[in-house]
């Protein structure tokens, strides 16, 4: 089986992986899944989750996928369990309409495990990576604008935007003038031309991860709507989650991982001051999600050996309970956007 998801500096690479689902004990062991329980798995992948807690008799689960390629690979996993898998092709951020179109919901526990998966990585007509020949595309559903499309159109600043806040590329505002300056002369179609100019305007220092790293990621973030997708999935499996019911949050860098603790501490009540509130202020919302022991949780040093890829995974979750769902939040929301889409901004 291929890989699953992982490090972002290692995926962007094209290294090679097979497949071991990531952090799956720690995963099953906060989803604490039951004989005859209902689960979603938001990011079906390579299936690794689905067929871990499908190993439970009577268990059932609705697993989502954008990419039509991994919902033809689950195909098997499907007809292996006979009834009990319910596999859909959709965005995760749309999987409370998915759930309830399809009669689900008082679910027992919900999965992500997000980013890209090393599927699409290490299949160079994605687009993905750089290490190989291929056509700058990145659309995880090959739906509506590519990564060329953004590259060759979009302004300057719009451009510098997306890799200083989706990829942390320092050098944002000279790759961005690059790219102008070059694309006047002919388009950029394919992912080694990308990666070449970045190279050559930001060329990086000995040991380092490839330069092109950080503007790959942030062009994959902006042409999927990562960010915007994740914060709408949390505030769904919110609605879909029975009291009692848990939620497992994988993710691999530090603008996932920000959005997945921000929506906790919020939904959690943790940071909540307990002094007299002024005249004025509202009683705040009773949780939504209650934790418990160290968070996040990482890979072990033998796990990380057996797949590098795992190495900057962590893993949030929480348990929910009877308080009403929230939805998405302007707060949570704003950690989606570039400054400019932020509300209030100019």
């Amino acid at each position: 089986m291929t890989a699953g998801r992982g490090d972002e500096a290692f995926l962007a690479a094209g290294g090679p992986a097979r497949h071991v689902p990531v952090l799956r004990d720690e995963v099953m062991a906060a989803l604490a899944p039951r004989e005859g329980g209902l689960y979603l798995d938001a990011t079906f992948g390579a299936g690794g989750y689905s067929r871990a807690l499908l190993a439970l008799p009577g268990l059932r689960v609705l697993a989502l996928d954008r990419d039509p390629i991994a919902i033809a690979g689950g195909a098997e996993l499907v007809n292996e369990a006979q009834g009990r898998l319910c596999l859909v092709q959709e965005k995760f951020g749309r999987l409370e309409l998915a759930a309830r179109e399809r009669g689900f919901s008082d679910f027992d526990g919900v999965v992500f495990d997000i980013g890209v998966s090393s599927m699409q990585i290490d299949d160079a007509g994605r687009g993905f990576s750089f290490r190989g020949e291929g056509p700058l595309d990145m659309r995880m559903d090959r739906a509506g604008t590519s990564a060329a499309d953004l590259v060759n159109t979009a302004r300057e600043t719009t451009l510098a935007n997306i890799f200083y806040y989706f990829g942390e590329e320092r050098a944002s505002r000279r790759i961005a003038h690059a790219i102008v300056m070059d694309r006047a002369k002919a388009p950029f179609t394919s992912t080694v031309a990308l990666a070449s100019l970045i190279a050559r305007v930001a060329p990086g220092r000995a040991g380092e991860v490839h330069p092109a790293t950080r503007v790959f990621q942030a062009l994959r973030i902006a042409v999927n709507d990562e960010l915007g997708e994740l914060v709408r999935a949390l505030a769904a499996a919110e609605a879909l989650l029975k009291q009692g019911g848990r939620l497992a949050v994988v993710t691999f860098h530090s603008l996932e991982d920000r959005i997945v603790k921000q929506f906790f501490t919020e939904r959690s009540g943790r940071g909540k001051t307990s002094s007299r509130r002024l005249p004025h202020e509202s009683e705040p919302p009773e949780p939504t999600f209650s934790q418990s022991g160290k968070q996040p949780v990482t890979p072990s040093p033998r796990e990380i050996g057996a797949n590098p890829r795992a190495r900057s995974a962590k893993l949030r979750h929480g348990v929910r309970t009877k308080a009403m769902p929230r939805g998405p939040g302007d707060r949570l929301m704003a950690l989606a956007k570039l400054p400019q889409d932020r509300p209030g901004s100019h």
